[in-house]
């Protein structure tokens, strides 16, 4: 099965299930957190965020829009972030999908908001997105211009 054929699988058993967690990391960096939630420790021993089965994790060049406007994006006023991210809170996937020559992924919730990576530098789209149902982890990332399934052991490139 080719990593588009095998996008194309994982992206299908994603619709329904609900966006459980969204949270910032470094800089611009956002999570989403997509099924049920398993409690993470930070290495000193504190709470962290907590994972899901699914989650999607874009390092920077993204935005947020509704049927009608951006309603925000990573190089948008950080106090616009947080309204923007709760409409994505607990709303339910109605599609996953890549788009671009060098692909990017959009997240569309059943309210019609859609959550888009969208990369503005140079090298390749920066996001993965980590399927921990059954099995293995599968992680989804581009490298070298083409859609990569890989295990999320390999060193970035």
């Amino acid at each position: 099965m080719t990593p588009a054929e095998a996008f194309a699988s994982f992206a299908a058993t994603l619709m329904g299930l609900p966006i459980s967690h969204v949270w910032r990391g470094y800089g611009s960096a956002i999570f989403i957190e997509i099924g049920e939630l398993s409690p993470q420790t930070r290495r000193d021993g504190s709470p962290g965020n907590p994972e899901g089965e699914v989650s999607l994790g874009v390092e920077w060049s993204w935005r947020i829009e509704d049927q009608t406007a951006i309603r925000c994006g990573s190089w948008s006023e950080e106090e616009l972030w947080e309204p923007a991210l709760d409409t994505l809170r607990n709303a339910r996937i109605a599609g996953c999908e890549l788009f671009g020559t060098l692909a990017e992924v959009v997240i569309t919730t059943d309210t019609g908001v859609r959550f888009l990576s969208f990369s503005t530098t140079d090298g390749q789209p920066q996001w993965h997105l980590v399927d921990r149902r059954d099995g293995p982890s599968r992680w989804f990332t581009v490298r070298n211009g083409q859609l990569h399934l890989g295990d999320g052991t390999e060193p970035s490139s």
